[in-house]
C-alpha cells in the first residue's frame, strides 16, 4: 500500500477494537512512536505537527503496517499554540472518520536552562506549547467527546511534574501544569470521558538537542547516557487505550531503571 492509499483509506467504523486516534508532536520522538504503535494495531491515527515532511515520512514507514493491521495514518499541519488551528484539527479528524475517539496530547518542548541564565523566550516558549497548547486540544476535543457520550484524553506529561532538579524549573512547572490540568479534567468530566496521564522519565529524543543552555545541556549529557527508547512509552500509551470502557487508567509513569 502506498502512502496516498495509507492515507485515503476508507473508515470502517464497524472494525472491533479501532479508534480514531489523535496524535499531536507527532513529527519525532514519543509522538512519532505512539502514532506508529497504534497504527500497528489497526487504528486510524490523525498524526498532527509542524513538519509535515516527517509527517509524510512516518505515513511511508508505517503504510506497510497499516495494510496488515488495516489502519491509517493521516498527515496533519499543526501548530499548537494556535487555538484555531487546533479546533481545525479536531473538527477535521471528526468529518473525516464520523467520530474522535481518542486525543493524544504529547506536543511538548524542554528547552532546560538555569533560572539565572533569564532565558526568558524560552520560557514563554515552554508556556505556550507545554501549556496552553494543552488547553487548546482540551477546548477541542473536549466538546466532540461530550456529544459523543465518549472519549479519551491521554496527556504526554513527565516525570518532572513530580519532582524539580536544577536547570529544569520552568520545564518542570509546565508539566506540573499539565499533570494538574490533565487531573482537574478527570475529575470534572463525565465517567463516559476517560482521562490518562503519561509521565515518562528521560526518553531518546530530540527534545533534549534544542538546549541552549550550557549547564542544562551538560547536565542532560549525563541523564542520556541511560535514557529508555520511546517505544517504551509508545506502549503505555496502547496499554490504557486498550482497557475495558469501564477502566480508566489514570496515571503511568515510566522511567529508566538507572534513573532515581
Amino acid at each position: 500500500m502506498t502512502t496516498q492509499q495509507a492515507e485515503q483509506a476508507p473508515d470502517n467504523a464497524e472494525s472491533a477494537g479501532r479508534k480514531v486516534v489523535l496524535v499531536t508532536g507527532a513529527s519525532s520522538g514519543i509522538g512519532a512512536a505512539v502514532a506508529a504503535r497504534l497504527v500497528e494495531e489497526g487504528h486510524r491515527v490523525v498524526a498532527g505537527a509542524r513538519r509535515t515532511d516527517r509527517l509524510w515520512d512516518l505515513a511511508e514507514s508505517t503504510a506497510e503496517a497499516a495494510a496488515r493491521s488495516g489502519g491509517s495514518l493521516h498527515p496533519v499541519q499543526l501548530d499548537v499554540t494556535d487555538r484555531a488551528d487546533v479546533a481545525a484539527f479536531v473538527h477535521g479528524a471528526r468529518e473525516r472518520h464520523g467520530r474522535v475517539d481518542v486525543l493524544v496530547a504529547n506536543a511538548g518542548v524542554m528547552p532546560l536552562s538555569r533560572l539565572d541564565s533569564l532565558l526568558v523566550d524560552e520560557w514563554d516558549r515552554m508556556i505556550d506549547v507545554n501549556v496552553r497548547g494543552l488547553l487548546h486540544t482540551v477546548a477541542a476535543a473536549l466538546p466532540v467527546f461530550t456529544a459523543q457520550g465518549a472519549g479519551h484524553f491521554v496527556t504526554v506529561a513527565s516525570i518532572g511534574a513530580h519532582e524539580v532538579v536544577p536547570t529544569a524549573a520552568v520545564y518542570c512547572a509546565t508539566k506540573y501544569a499539565a499533570w494538574a490540568i490533565t487531573e482537574g479534567l478527570r475529575q470534572e468530566s463525565d465517567p463516559s470521558i476517560r482521562v490518562t496521564t503519561v509521565s515518562p522519565g528521560v526518553v531518546e529524543s530530540e527534545l533534549a538537542d534544542t538546549i541552549t543552555d550550557v549547564s542544562a545541556a551538560e547536565a542532560m549529557r549525563g541523564y542520556r547516557a541511560h535514557a529508555i527508547g520511546p517505544d517504551a512509552i509508545a506502549g503505555a500509551v496502547s496499554y490504557a487505550l486498550a482497557q475495558p470502557s469501564d477502566i480508566d487508567v489514570n496515571e503511568i509513569v515510566v522511567r529508566p531503571v538507572l534513573q532515581r
